[in-house]
């Protein structure tokens, strides 16, 4: 006599079916038209107890509305989830307005802390509290974005403060100048400054399904400018100039570093 043979449930291999949203909704429709059961769990080839299951789940499936190209909802969603993305789309709108940079992370821990709001009204209203967990995880907030529309886009530097028309005709202006006054190379300089800023925004931002781009803006973060200045000729450059909010800042006496010998000229920015 050979061995016996285990089956893919004895050994625990069996792979868990998932049902989509039509799969269950098919079921509670034929429930209500008198298909009993036993007859549905053998024409799905389901257990009883999992067609007993969706059947006591028929309101929540029969209200269900899955985003944009999602067929299996494993988890049904609540009043509460609906309220948050609500609540977190208008919150998504304001830092919008407000030209904040809004991250996946950020939004993420955000739908959490309106979850717990809303699930700890709820407790103070009705009896029955959820003691669900809200995660508010990656899957969570790819399908999130499905729903609501916000989408990621690059932010654009200085958008919000240059003038390009105004540079174009100062282009201009400055080329006829330089002609009628008859100035050479090494007498045209040109400064301008740049930043190293301590607390670098994302490049990306998460905006709201209406929009199609974010302006850019100039960060107000702890920095340090340098001011760079040299003429056009190239032979003439100009001793950086360095400016930072701190005349003598701490890093520089942890390790001894003494300002003269820096190759810029130091100055606060009190």
């Amino acid at each position: 006599m050979g061995p016996k043979k285990v089956s893919a449930k004895d050994n625990g291999d069996k792979k868990k079916r998932m049902m989509s949203i039509e799969l269950k909704q098919e079921i509670i429709e034929k429930h209500e038209r008198g298909v009993r059961v036993i007859e549905l769990a053998k024409i799905y080839d389901r257990s009883t107890s999992t067609i007993c299951t969706k059947l006591k789940q028929k309101d929540a499936i029969k209200s269900a509305t899955p985003a944009k190209g999602t067929t299996i909802l494993s988890q049904l969603r609540t009043y509460i989830h609906e309220e948050t993305e609500k609540l977190l789309l208008v919150w998504v709108k304001e830092k919008e307005l407000a030209r904040d940079t809004v991250t996946e992370t950020v939004i993420c821990k955000k739908a959490r802390s309106i979850y717990a709001d809303l699930v700890k009204k709820e407790a103070s209203t009705s009896k029955e509290a959820s003691e669900e967990v809200f995660k508010a995880s990656h899957g969570w907030f790819h399908n999130c974005k499905k729903r609501t529309g916000i989408h990621s886009v690059v932010r654009h530097g200085e958008a919000a403060s240059a003038d390009m028309k105004a540079a174009d005709t100062y282009i201009q202006k400055f080329t006829v100048l330089v002609a009628r006054e008859g100035y050479i190379p090494q007498q045209a300089f040109n400064c301008d400054e740049t930043g190293l800023f301590w607390k670098k925004m994302p490049q990306r931002t998460y905006i709201t399904a209406e929009e199609k781009m974010m302006p850019g803006h100039k960060p107000m973060k702890d920095r340090l400018t340098l001011a760079l200045c040299a003429n056009a000729s190239g032979d003439c450059k100009v001793k950086p100039l360095l400016v930072y909010h701190s005349e003598n800042p701490r890093a520089f006496k942890m390790h001894k570093i003494l300002k003269e010998k820096l190759q810029v000229m130091w100055r606060a920015n009190c």
